[in-house]
């Protein structure tokens, strides 16, 4: 129905030593500073590259390419098969993936930063994610496709809050792409944990350690009691967060307090001395030393700029 019967999947013929590319987003490179939910129509980039998305990867980011019409060769791990829409298809962190569109395809590109995870009301939907993004799949529809009507006007709503004024600071946007995660999960044939590979356990425990990292970031937990908490020796985790995401586990705590600060800083007027305490540092003067180490300016000083500016800034 959504996967043709001929031929059948067939592997890639691609050379060994050659380099696969890590984005962003396709032909961005990668960066630390991800938004938590971004959406585009399919046709806003494949077009730039004569319909054809090279086989690639992506650290950290998870994606939902929906086809509401038209046929594409699919690439995911070195298997290649023909689908048409309309149809759903998963591609998780570090999976090798590429597209060949027909002309015009019409469809959308979600994609979820780790941020998704674990910022804000994840815990509802938090199984729902885990099982859609368990490995890379092509979803089928079955025979009922009012689901998949449901999937598009819910896309085409996010696409247009995604794009309207003021939507870093609406919370529509996180609502609406729950939702799609959501639906998508009913489609997910279920699976065993047995069935599961290394990669596919590295992304739960990967998961589980945002989690924790969300809920006590303000407690200034150590690399050591996160490992702890997780039952892993520490140079596990670490080598566990590289994989999945490119840095290490301090780093992504590192990041995920910087993020607090930089928003402590931009939408409250408390003292730089009672943000610092607020986010677990002793000292006021090591806090800053922090912030300057990782965004190139002083506390003080990056707020003064941003109320100079005018503007909320993207804190990815």
């Amino acid at each position: 129905m959504l996967l043709m019967s001929t031929p059948p999947p067939k592997l890639l013929r691609t050379s060994p030593k050659a380099a696969i590319p890590a984005f962003a987003l396709y032909g961005e490179a990668s960066s630390p500073v991800q938004e938590a939910v971004h959406i585009e129509e399919v046709r806003a980039r494949s077009s730039l590259y004569e319909w054809e998305i090279s086989p690639h990867i992506h650290k950290g980011l998870y994606q939902v390419l929906w086809v509401a019409s038209g046929a594409l060769d699919v690439q995911l791990d070195g298997v290649g098969q023909q689908v048409c829409g309309p149809v759903a298809l998963v591609v998780p962190p570090g999976v090798v993936h590429g597209f060949k569109f027909a002309p015009e395809t019409d469809g959308l590109v979600l994609t979820l930063s780790e941020r998704f995870l674990v910022e804000g009301e994840f815990q509802p939907v938090g199984a729902a994610f885990c099982a859609v993004f368990e490995t890379a799949l092509v979803l089928p529809l079955g025979e009922d496709r009012a689901i998949g009507a449901r999937i598009t006007a819910l896309l085409q709503n996010l696409l247009a809050e995604f794009y309207a004024p003021g939507a870093s600071e609406s919370p529509t946007v996180p609502w609406l792409a729950r939702s799609v995660v959501w639906l998508l999960s009913q489609l997910r044939p279920t699976r065993s944990d047995s069935q599961g590979g290394r990669s596919v356990r590295n992304r739960r425990m990967f998961t589980r350690f945002l989690q924790l990292v969300e809920q006590h970031l303000l407690e200034q937990w150590t690399l050591q009691q996160y490992a702890d908490r997780l039952g892993l020796p520490t140079q596990r985790l670490n080598r566990l967060a590289r994989g999945v995401s490119s840095f290490s586990a301090l780093e992504v705590v590192h990041q995920r307090l910087t993020r607090e600060a930089c928003r402590r800083l931009i939408y409250t007027a408390a003292p730089v001395g009672t943000i610092a305490a607020e986010l677990g540092f002793e000292d006021a003067a090591y806090f800053s030393r922090f912030f300057r180490r990782r965004t190139g300016s002083t506390p003080l000083a990056f707020r003064q700029q941003q109320d100079r500016a005018g503007v909320v800034p993207a804190l990815g």
